[in-house]
């Protein structure tokens, strides 16, 4: 293994040990890499930097600059090692971020959400768009949170919710508040309960659809 191959797993250890994941940078990275060792050379120079971070042409220029970011980092490890390493500044390539306008989202907004998902093809996707629209209302998780709940992550005596391994590797519980019998009408939960004794529950093993999870907690309440 090269230096410079061994340092990027070091860099990789070292960060996913203060709760990074890593899976686009490792990937970027190695693709870098790759594009260094193929130019023949020994040590990270800005100008290859630059001129991998600018490919393909015609990239967008918040791409860029995120590829630069990334060999950033990187560079800023392998330099405290290599001296002869370049460190791209900070102002390199920057980016403006484009963040979306926040919109909160009113009962009325919910409720027209919820009715709009009856217009799906068939009543088991309806009801699971109802129920994953209603428990991302009254408990605030993000969605990849809730597809990626387990049964096992439902405590029915507590009433709460555990969410494993989200941002930064961290857990936490969700209470499930009396509202959420509010959000989700009766007729949700009947649906769902008409569902089960037809529809397989298991997905995949250990998972199930958000709206069986929220099945077992309208049983619950």
């Amino acid at each position: 293994m090269s230096p410079l191959r061994q340092a990027l797993q070091d860099y990789l250890a070292v960060r996913r040990a203060l709760g990074y994941r890593l899976q686009r940078p490792e990937k970027l990275l190695a693709q870098f890499l790759t594009y260094v060792e193929a130019r023949g050379e020994a040590h990270l120079r800005l100008a290859t930097m630059v001129t991998w971070a600018t490919l393909p042409a015609g990239a967008s220029r918040s791409w860029v600059s995120h590829r630069l970011s990334v060999i950033r980092g990187f560079a800023s490890h392998v330099h405290a090692l290599d001296p002869a390493t370049d460190v791209p500044p900070a102002d390199l390539l920057p980016s403006r971020p484009s963040r979306a306008t926040p919109y909160l989202y009113s009962d009325a907004d919910i409720a027209a959400l919820l009715a709009a998902a009856t217009m799906l093809r068939t009543p088991h996707r309806i009801a699971t768009y109802q129920t994953l629209i209603g428990l991302l209302a009254v408990t605030g998780m993000r969605v990849g949170e809730a597809l990626a709940l387990d049964r096992g992550d439902v405590d029915r005596s507590e009433g709460v919710l555990t969410i494993r391994a989200s941002k930064f590797g961290k857990s936490r519980e969700v209470p499930v508040v009396e509202t959420t019998q509010v959000y989700l009408h009766a007729d949700l939960a009947l649906k769902e309960r008409a569902l089960a004794r037809t529809v397989p529950l298991q997905t995949r093993p250990g998972r199930y659809r958000p709206a069986d999870t929220m099945l077992a907690f309208l049983e619950a309440l």
